[in-house]
């Protein structure tokens, strides 16, 4: 018997290398023809996990766009896209078309586990009621369960096997067998009463993490009129050793997570009346801070007596956090969007992103880059850049991720 894998992005296909590495066959299914044909090739696409790594099970993993091929396998695990549309509601269109084509393959005694981030309810008032028909009741002629993706993309401190798994069922025998298999990969594997409070646990972490960063966002707005450096103000108060947590302000939020979360949550809240302030205040705080950074460029450069317009700027890192190459909702692209609609001559540099289809720009040789640009933005602070050498050859920088506090340079300015 395999484990099958729908969605072979950030999320399932590191899932795909720990089942394999344990010794079990994997059968990965995506939509992305060129995905599976480099997958079947040995080759990754993706940063957390080598091609080297990937080529070594290549006998483990199978990928293909065929639902048919899930049909034997043990258990499924769905970890397709869960989206905002454009009005920021949540887009279900790749979870439902993956339920449907899966229920049409489904075979007695699987295990289906939702790992998409989604509102509560979504297992049992989606997944259950497109996989269940008059023969076919879940709890009964099959498995299901919500299992929430805890994996950080770029992060080794952590890994799939270190991080605790939450698991959630439609039945209690539901969570045992998804609690079964997850133990195959995770030391440890936690069991909740269902599926709703699994999926409400992760909405609760990132929308934790987000009203803190929104916080310290909007701090650092008032510290910028107040003329208080925000970032003395954060390492006094992160020298307390209770009670506070660091966080750290920046040009907004990015990735699959952060900035969809507050409004799965403030979505399926609405359908009950109940209208979720706090966390909608957030989200808003977050989404504008981009807006807020292009302020920040274009009083730098009025300072210096440049208009945005005609001025070469350069933007250092697109992808929405270090040491990865996804840009999913990332703060750059806005940055990007507002600069050029604003008349900026612009380009970026970025190793992990060679270009940006929607803009048309490619990652510009940093060297030159430096050179030519009048004022340099850092966006997004990449282990790979050297900091140093980026203040020495820049004629003015904006710093947006507080990597130049060690510097003291007149032509430096911070968040």
């Amino acid at each position: 018997m395999s484990i099958g894998i729908i969605g072979l992005g950030y999320v399932g296909l590191p899932l795909a290398i720990a089942f394999a590495e344990v010794g079990q066959d994997v059968v990965g299914l995506d939509s992305d023809l060129s995905k599976v044909d480099s997958l079947n090739r040995g080759e990754s696409y993706i940063e957390d996990v080598s091609s080297e790594t990937l080529a070594g099970l290549t006998e483990r993993i199978r990928a293909t766009t065929d639902y048919t091929d899930l049909a034997s396998c043990e258990a499924v695990i769905v970890c397709v896209p869960t989206p905002l549309t454009g009005s920021r509601e949540p887009d279900l269109s790749y979870l439902r078309s993956a339920a449907e084509n899966l229920s049409g393959v489904l075979t007695p005694g699987q295990v289906v586990v939702l790992e998409s981030t989604t509102y509560p309810g979504t297992t049992r008032d989606l997944m259950a009621t497109t996989l269940e028909t008059e023969e076919r009741k879940a709890g009964e002629d099959f498995h299901l369960a919500f299992s929430p993706e805890r994996i950080d993309p770029g992060r080794t401190d952590y890994t799939m096997r270190t991080t605790p798994k939450l698991v959630g069922g439609i039945t209690p025998a539901c969570t045992d067998r998804a609690k079964e298999i997850y133990e195959r990969i995770c030391d440890q594997v936690i069991p909740l009463s269902g599926p709703e409070a699994a999926e409400l646990s992760k909405l609760l972490e990132n929308i934790f993490r987000s009203v803190n960063i929104a916080l310290v966002n909007e701090l650092a707005q008032l510290c910028d009129r107040l003329g208080v450096d925000i970032w003395e103000v954060i390492d006094a108060a992160s020298t307390k050793p209770f009670g506070f947590m660091r966080f750290e302000p920046g040009p907004g939020m990015g990735g699959h997570c952060l900035p969809v979360d507050p409004f799965y949550l403030a979505f399926t809240a609405r359908e009950h009346d109940f209208y979720p302030e706090f966390i909608e205040l957030a989200g808003k705080i977050n989404q504008s801070q981009p807006l807020f950074c292009v302020t920040r460029i274009e009083r730098v450069l009025n300072d210096n007596g440049r208009p945005v317009r005609g001025t070469k700027i350069l933007i250092l890192g697109v992808s929405y956090k270090a040491g990865v190459g996804d840009v999913r909702e990332s703060p750059s692209l806005k940055i990007v969007r507002l600069l050029s609609e604003l008349g900026a001559e612009l380009s970026y540099h970025d190793p992990h992103v060679p270009t940006l289809t929607d803009t048309g720009l490619s990652s510009s040789q940093l060297g030159p880059a430096l050179a030519a640009a009048d004022l340099t933005v850092i966006v997004t602070a990449h282990p790979e850049f050297d900091i140093e050498e980026i203040v020495e050859k820049s004629k003015l920088v904006l710093d947006l991720r507080g990597v130049t506090r060690k510097f003291d340079a007149d032509h430096v300015t911070r968040l």
